[in-house]
């Protein structure tokens, strides 16, 4: 008899059930607080209610948690010094999306190797997640995989669904029944019609099929997510973050029924992939607050250690510590001082 069936499957390992792995890994009291008034604070200046500016910043992705902790210990000092004018939040980037090929996340292969590990992998990014929040600094990422968020959402105060998958149903549906305030990229070709249809439809209440905390397939009913918001962050024709740009949004928004909260991202199509070129981006966000404009609420920057980015694969021996292996990003001691700066302007 012919076989018809998995044919091109090589293997099909189960993952641990997610109730099982926040088991072993749990978030204290203390914790589940911290990430509650987190996502408070960041609802407080997506409604407008909180002036200060929200700013996403970190690693593209984590690939060395070591290195994502130091960071996250110099994002703590400064998060101190700015915060009566800017609410930082850090970027904890495990699930990468691919265009072809490539490395996709801490996740998937942490490892470095190709073995994807993806049970150690869901295992590191929890452990680094607590970790981070432990230090008092609010977390961020992107949510790629709809399988992924059972495991780590609860450590999560503000996340993403990236520019490749804003037109999904699936992340659509994904992000309807997610706790955190949650933004959608526009597309890649830089029109945001994709992006506000995508928060149209997670705002509403969906039926999909999903898994349980106990690992078992589900038909999952969500409310809809009340705190969905936009991020411009150009595409294959350029930046779309100038103020024309962004009373244009706001303009689609509102149209739409929708709340007028809108996000630049400095990096991607609004600094042409130059890395050099974020703060520039940044620093004319701010001359529009500080004119008197208020209709960008918030910014992301790509940022680590060490500038740049790095080849990769390559043996993890010869990996320069604390520089990016996806996107170039800004060096620590650039994002200091641009976000002093800005936060002395602010």
């Amino acid at each position: 008899m012919r076989k018809v069936s998995d044919l091109n499957i090589a293997s099909n390992i189960p993952l641990p059930a997610p109730a099982l792995l926040l088991h072993e890994i749990p978030r204290t009291d203390r914790q589940e607080e911290f990430v509650a008034d987190s996502r408070s604070q960041i609802r407080d200046i997506l409604r407008h209610n909180d002036p200060r500016l929200l700013l996403i910043v970190g690693p593209c992705s984590i690939h060395d948690t070591q290195a994502g902790l130091e960071y996250a210990t110099r994002l703590r000092s400064m998060i101190e010094q700015v915060s009566e004018k800017i609410f930082i939040v850090m970027r904890c980037y495990f699930e990468k999306p691919r265009t072809s090929l490539g490395w996709k996340g801490l996740i998937m292969d942490p490892h470095l190797d190709g073995s994807d590990d993806i049970p150690e992998g869901l295992r590191i990014a929890r452990r680094l997640l607590l970790a981070v929040i432990d230090m008092g600094v609010p977390t961020a990422t992107e949510l790629l995989d709809p399988i992924t968020p059972q495991y780590i959402a609860d450590l999560i105060c503000w996340s993403a669904i990236g520019a490749r998958t804003t037109e999904s149903q699936t992340h659509r549906q994904m992000a309807s029944g997610l706790s955190m305030p949650l933004a959608f990229k526009n597309g890649t070709q830089g029109t945001v019609t994709s992006a506000i249809h995508a928060i149209k439809a997670a705002s509403q209440p969906q039926t999909f099929l999903g898994i349980s905390g106990d690992g078992v397939a589900s038909a999952v009913e969500t409310r809809g997510n009340p705190d969905c918001h936009l991020v411009l962050r150009g595409g294959d024709n350029g930046p779309n973050c100038s103020p024309k740009d962004v009373a244009q949004t706001i303009r689609l928004l509102e149209k739409a029924g929708l709340h007028p909260s809108v996000l630049v991202d400095c990096s991607h199509g609004n600094s042409g992939k130059d890395p050099c070129r974020q703060p520039d981006v940044l620093r004319e966000i701010v001359a529009e607050r500080t004119s008197g404009s208020h209709a960008v609420v918030g910014a992301m920057l790509e940022s680590n250690l060490v500038e740049g980015s790095q080849p990769f694969p390559r043996p993890a021996a010869e990996l320069v510590y604390g520089q990016s292996i996806t996107d170039a990003c800004i060096g620590w001691e650039t994002t200091e001082r641009l976000v002093l700066e800005m936060a002395e302007k602010l």
